[in-house]
Parts: structure tokens; C-alpha cells; sequence
């Protein structure tokens, strides 16, 4: 009877096998146990490495890692870059309008050509829709004393975009210089105020064709889209141009 009752239930006993270490050293008692199903599961576990699936994976997210950096780093590069443009042209746009606005507002009305004969000689100033040119007392550069004759014109470079240059030569010498004022606009073009001394209310006009009257305004357009960014320089000189030249005062008469 003992024996029928000890094959149906047998007795798990403890295996204690020896395991011999590099230093000598013997392991510690490992069991082995045998399952309902035959199988026998061994105390020593082996550590296995990364599967190629793994490291595909691992190598992948790491790219899409790299490249998300990279591109963050590209972006803020790029939007530093167009800061540094966005405000290097609102400083040139800004020194531009100083220098426009300060040369028409001290324009003075000069002549020129009385040497051939004439009574009066020919005014300096010409306005026209893409030029204007003028006498004053305020040079761009300013180590240049006396008066100075100022021509903006509207020129196209090479890609077709136009340019507004400013070039200005002391009265009386033909060499000039010449400096590039505004580029980054679809055009430039000027008007002037004309008002007709029989009218009450005056006008704007694209071409000054008044030989003994200057405007009272002068408006600089520049145009970019729809965009248009456009100045009224009042000109401080009043009256016509023969009353002005007029109202400096007379020579003393030398005593006989």
C-alpha cells in the first residue's frame, strides 16, 4: 500500500549540485524542481542581449531624435537671421527718412546760368514722379561746407528691382557722390503739393512744372505689395522763389 501511495504521489527531494568557480569557490545550493509536466526548470538563469529588431528600433528613434534637434536648431538660426535683416532694414529705412526729411527742409532756393546773359538764372529745383533734385544746406556727408545740390532718382539694378540712390556735388563743382539709400520696396515715386493761388484747396501732383513756385509738401511714397509707407516733408521755404531770393538784405552803398 505504501508503495502504490508513494508512485502515484513521489517525493521532490532537494538537488545539490557543485559548481566550480574560477576562484575556487563553490556555489551555493541550487534546486532543481520537477514540474507536473516533465519540463525542469534550472536555477541558473542566462541573461540574453538585444535582438536586431531592438536595435533597429533603438537606431531609428534615435535619428528622428537627431533630427528633430537638428531641425529646432536650423529655425532658431533662421529666425535669428531674419530678426538681424528685419531690423537692419528698419534702422536703414529710419536713417533714410532723417536724411530725406532734414535736406528738404532746409532746402534753399539757389540759381544757376545767370553768367550767359540772363536777368535771372535757372532754379535747382526738379521734381518728377521717380527724381527730385534740390539746393541745400545740409549734406549727407557732413564734412562738406556750403551748399550742395541734392538729385534722389530711382534706378533699376540688374535683377529689375529698383533702387533709390542720392547723389549730391558742391555748387560750382561737377564731381558728386553718390550713396544707396533704400532698396528693399517694390518702388519709390514722389508728389508734390500744388495749390493754385485762385483755389482754396490744393492738390497732389507726380511732376512740378512751376518755375517761380515750390511746393509747400513734398510726400515720398514707397510701395511694397499693397503696402505704402509714404512721408509729407513740409518744405519751409514760403512764397515764390524770385521773393525769396529777394528778401536778403541789401548792400551798403559805398560812401563816394
Amino acid at each position: 500500500m505504501n508503495n502504490s501511495w508513494s508512485r502515484k504521489n513521489p517525493t521532490i527531494l532537494p538537488f545539490y549540485p557543485s559548481v566550480s568557480l574560477p576562484d575556487g569557490q563553490q556555489a551555493g545550493p541550487l534546486t532543481k524542481v520537477m514540474t507536473r509536466r516533465g519540463g525542469i526548470e534550472g536555477g541558473l538563469r542566462k541573461d540574453h542581449g538585444f535582438t536586431l529588431l531592438e536595435l533597429l528600433i533603438s537606431i531609428v528613434m534615435l535619428g528622428i531624435i537627431i533630427l528633430i534637434i537638428v531641425g529646432a536648431m536650423r529655425l532658431g538660426f533662421r529666425s535669428v537671421d531674419a530678426g538681424e535683416k528685419k531690423m537692419e532694414s528698419l534702422e536703414r529705412i529710419r536713417a533714410s527718412f532723417n536724411i530725406i526729411d532734414s535736406q528738404i527742409q532746409s532746402l534753399v532756393p539757389l540759381t544757376y546760368g545767370e553768367e550767359s546773359g540772363k536777368d535771372e538764372g535757372t532754379y535747382y529745383f526738379a521734381g518728377e514722379k521717380e527724381s527730385l533734385q534740390f539746393s541745400t544746406n545740409y549734406s549727407i556727408w557732413g564734412g562738406q561746407k556750403g551748399y550742395v545740390v541734392v538729385t534722389y532718382k530711382v534706378l533699376s539694378e540688374g535683377n529689375g528691382k529698383p533702387v533709390l540712390y542720392a547723389s549730391e556735388n558742391i555748387v560750382g563743382i561737377e564731381s558728386s557722390k553718390e550713396t544707396k539709400l533704400l532698396d528693399d520696396f517694390d518702388t519709390f515715386y514722389f508728389e508734390y503739393f500744388y495749390k493754385d493761388p485762385t483755389q482754396e484747396v490744393g492738390n497732389w501732383v507726380e511732376q512740378w512744372t512751376d518755375n517761380l513756385i515750390i511746393p509747400e509738401k513734398i510726400k515720398v511714397h514707397l510701395v511694397k505689395g499693397e503696402r505704402d509707407l509714404s512721408i509729407i516733408i513740409p518744405v519751409r521755404v514760403r512764397g515764390s522763389m524770385s521773393e525769396m531770393l529777394s528778401e536778403s538784405p541789401p548792400k551798403e552803398e559805398e560812401e563816394e
